[in-house]
């Protein structure tokens, strides 16, 4: 339901609801999700509406015909309170690759609707892999072998635990368990007995064969099959009725794909990868069902530091380690143990160094923004009925902007925005700068020596800060080179300005 336009928010010192003011350590470990609005979440909401606008937008044919999804759950929690809630399109709409069912058969999307997560399973491997941490039962910077002898060969003797949590491993991303392999043994066994693809610790690449073989190693270790094991140490605790491997309430899901190879026919209520449903459903890559609301309670678990209405499932101090980037020596591949970090390409302009998550091949995604206690929640059927009708990342970036947009950056007096596409701002007496943008994006600030503009300082980011700057006559020339967006370049200036492809900004 889009937000009525009454509900505006008008804020200039209160720490909710702004970007501009990042938070410190983990939120309060009580704090609970409540059903809220953005006016009392300090949000804007006219940036929400956009985004739940354009969602529903993707439910229509775009420019190959062919809708990006035939529905989607969106949710946004802000300190605690749930914000957005929305549904839009099916949950099941198709009866093969192509057709259409009739308008009675069709199932349409509800806000409880169960999807296939997909590769959010991964969390909840990595999770249970940590626990496992916390209980003296593995030491993340052992090697594998040390706890699954079977996987000690063909030059995987040295890949530690870490190594798998950090897609670190060398192993090669993806093997057809289901297509070469007749029987579950025989699957698992063929992993633990894939040679690596490149010298372990020298190269980033994201393999599923990473978390099926910690999937195992929890098994070992815990005496538990992974499904119990987070079952009793995630799911159960947290409350998360709806989210778990091999669903009982069928009726609920939504569709994935139309499958001839393997003959599965229309995907529902069955895990869309094929390797996890070779596995039995049940694999520390894929396999996890949940709800909007389950996930977001498991976001708000992470803000609250590993904990949620009492029930604690991570220490801060693990938690922490799971959101610190060990991959700094991969740039562009930031990864804590199992979290993906500061990914723009889907947390669009939420990201930041401590912005957390993942995304499912399903068609889901999932941002946890500490900085801001935010959560970015979108769920869709992307899959159904094909997986060849484009990728669902425009969908993604949408939904993470639209809560980022509706965070406030503001000064303490008139500032104005650049565009998107670049510009330049002549201002007598700027007194501060604010630069969250992409990659490649740069603002340029000059100063005039009696002669020509002199580049003094080139800015490509501030970490969610105001930065003060000369009050003498600048001019500000924001360049766009990067692909996505970020929160945005503002200048807060007194005195006479001159805006090319700037505007004044409310928020």
């Amino acid at each position: 339901m889009l937000i009525p336009a009454l509900a505006v928010a008008v804020v200039t010192a209160a720490i909710p609801g702004h970007f501009d003011q990042p938070q410190d350590g983990f939120a309060n470990p009580w704090t609970t999700l409540r059903q809220s609005n953005p006016y009392w979440a300090n949000l804007d909401p006219e940036p929400i509406n956009t985004a739940l606008r354009q969602v529903r937008g993707f439910t229509r044919p775009q420019a190959n015909g062919k809708p990006l999804f035939a529905g989607a759950v969106t949710m946004y929690v802000h300190d605690g309170k749930i914000v957005t809630h929305d549904r839009t399109g099916y949950a099941v709409l198709y009866q093969d690759q192509q057709t259409q069912l009739p308008e009675e058969d069709r199932v349409p999307m509800q806000k409880d609707t169960i999807f296939d997560l997909a590769s959010i399973s991964k969390l909840f491997t990595s999770i249970a892999v940590i626990q496992q941490a916390e209980q003296g039962r593995v030491d993340i910077d052992e090697k594998v072998a040390h706890y699954l002898p079977e996987f000690g060969v063909n030059g995987k003797e040295d890949i530690t635990v870490k190594q798998l949590l950090t897609h670190t491993s060398g192993l090669e991303p993806f093997i057809a368990l289901w297509k070469l392999y007749p029987d579950v043994p025989s699957r698992i066994k063929a992993v633990m007995d894939v040679k690596p693809k490149s010298t372990p610790g020298t190269t980033y690449v994201y393999s599923d064969l990473n978390l099926i073989t910690l999937g195992e190693l929890v098994h070992k270790v815990s005496g538990k099959k992974l499904d119990q094991a987070v079952r009793d140490g995630i799911t159960r605790p947290l409350g998360m009725k709806d989210t778990g491997y091999n669903p009982k309430a069928r009726n609920r899901t939504a569709a994935t794909e139309f499958q001839s190879a393997p003959p599965r026919g229309m995907v529902r209520g069955e895990v869309h990868d094929e390797n996890a449903w070779s596995l039995g459903g049940v694999a520390g890559h894929a396999g996890v069902f949940g709800t909007a609301r389950d996930l977001a309670v498991l976001g708000q678990t992470i803000l609250n530091g590993g904990t949620y209405q009492g029930r604690r499932i991570l220490t801060e101090h693990s938690l922490e380690l799971m959101l610190t980037n060990f991959n700094q020596q991969f740039p562009d591949n930031a990864h804590g143990l199992g979290f993906e970090l500061n990914q723009r390409w889907y947390m669009g302009a939420l990201s930041g160094p401590g912005t957390a998550g993942h995304t499912g091949y399903t068609g889901t995604s999932f941002v946890i923004d500490k900085a801001s206690r935010s959560i970015a929640i979108l769920l869709s059927n992307r899959v159904h009925p094909s997986r060849d009708w484009g990728s669902v990342n425009p969908a993604r970036r949408v939904v993470a902007d639209g809560l980022a947009n509706a965070l406030a950056v503001k000064s303490h007096g008139k500032q104005w925005r650049a565009t998107t596409s670049g510009g330049t701002l002549t201002a007598e007496r700027p007194v501060e700068v604010f630069v969250d943008v992409d990659k490649g994006d740069k603002l340029t600030i000059q100063h005039w020596d009696g002669t020509q503009w002199q580049d003094v300082r080139t800015i490509t980011t501030t970490e969610r800060r105001w930065v003060a700057t000369e009050q003498k006559k600048s001019r500000f020339v924001y360049t766009k080179a990067g692909q996505y967006n970020g929160r945005g370049v503002y200048v807060h200036a007194r005195g006479d300005v001159t805006a090319d492809g700037w505007s004044l900004a409310r928020r």
